[in-house]
């Protein structure tokens, strides 16, 4: 369940894009003002303020917010903004990146958007770079993490709910015999963490726990320090248990030694009309306090205010 809350009554386009037009008007900013109309608007609403916007004013909207903000609440702003597809890309590239780069955003990417969402992620990935994502990623990685990475970001998953029991009992004991191994490089391996539907990979890995005794990724802890051991855990809990993955990336992002605020900007932002409410509950129950309390804890200012309007704290 989604987070964002839209008013019953919303303005049209034109009425939002000249309240922005104003709130960027004078002096200074008016960062309430935005905040109220961006945070408060669907991909579809946003979108329109934006043609709106450029069709009145010959300016893209995004490059008036980036002219008029800064810092981590600029950034959150602009990413929200975004068609998701378009949000999803910037960061995919940004990912590939010598000074961003980040295999757990290829991943996260990879494994928790829908097979649509994914194709539409590497349209708008063409259309912005003029080359495929998947050619990114291969250039920017070596090795397994290049052996697990470009085939999650080029599947087209089987979305629906059938299960091949039989399939399942085959392949849990393929994927134990390369873990027994310690081939965690494995063809086989990587085809079934790769390219079967979500339904079918959980089917797998119940019957994997329940006849070998252990939960997959307590097996592929075997070293706690392997780089390509960790992102395979979380390909695996990125595509079985979606809310705890999140849950996870929240917790390290919001801790006592610092902010990670990219992280943190990165899952809200991209949360918030899809399944905040369920990582909200998942993470209030892992560590006894309200998302929406850490994150007022840990950020200030307009970047707070931003924040806690999209996961839907109820003064926002």
């Amino acid at each position: 369940m989604a987070t964002l809350a839209v008013p019953p009554s919303v303005p049209s386009p034109a009425e939002d894009a000249e309240q922005l037009r104003k709130a960027f008007a004078g002096w200074g900013t008016n960062e309430d003002l935005i905040i109220s109309i961006l945070a408060h608007r669907n991909t579809a609403q946003r979108k329109l303020i934006r043609q709106t916007y450029a069709e009145t004013y010959g300016e893209d909207l995004l490059k008036a917010l980036d002219k008029e903000l800064s810092s981590d609440f600029e950034r959150s702003v602009l990413l929200w903004t975004l068609d998701p597809a378009e949000r999803d890309a910037f960061l995919s590239n940004e990912a590939t990146k010598k000074l961003t780069s980040s295999n757990w955003v290829l991943l996260e990417i990879a494994c928790t958007r829908s097979s649509m969402e994914l194709f539409m992620v590497r349209q708008a990935y063409h259309a912005r770079y003029k080359k495929s994502l998947e050619e990114d990623i291969a250039y920017h990685t070596t090795g397994d993490f290049r052996k697990l990475l470009v085939p999650l970001a080029s599947t087209f998953r089987y979305e629906g709910p059938e299960v091949n029991m039989a399939l399942a009992r085959s392949e849990a004991k393929i994927l134990h015999e390369k873990i027994h191994e310690k081939a965690y490089n494995h063809d086989e391996l990587i085809r079934i963490v790769t390219t079967r539907s979500k339904a079918q990979l959980n089917a797998t890995l119940n019957h994997y726990n329940n006849e070998f005794g252990n939960a997959i990724n307590k097996d592929l802890k075997a070293d706690p320090n392997d780089e390509f051991l960790k992102l395979l855990r979380s390909a695996i809990k990125c595509l079985t248990c979606t809310e705890k993955y999140f849950e996870k990336v929240l917790r390290l992002a919001i801790n006592k030694l610092g902010t990670d605020e990219w992280a943190l900007t990165r899952v809200v932002t991209t949360r918030a009309e899809v399944d905040m409410q369920r990582i909200k509950e998942q993470y209030h129950k892992r560590n006894s306090v309200p998302l929406d309390r850490a994150i007022a804890n840990d950020t200030s200012g307009d970047y707070k205010k931003m924040l806690l309007a999209l996961v839907g704290h109820e003064d926002a």
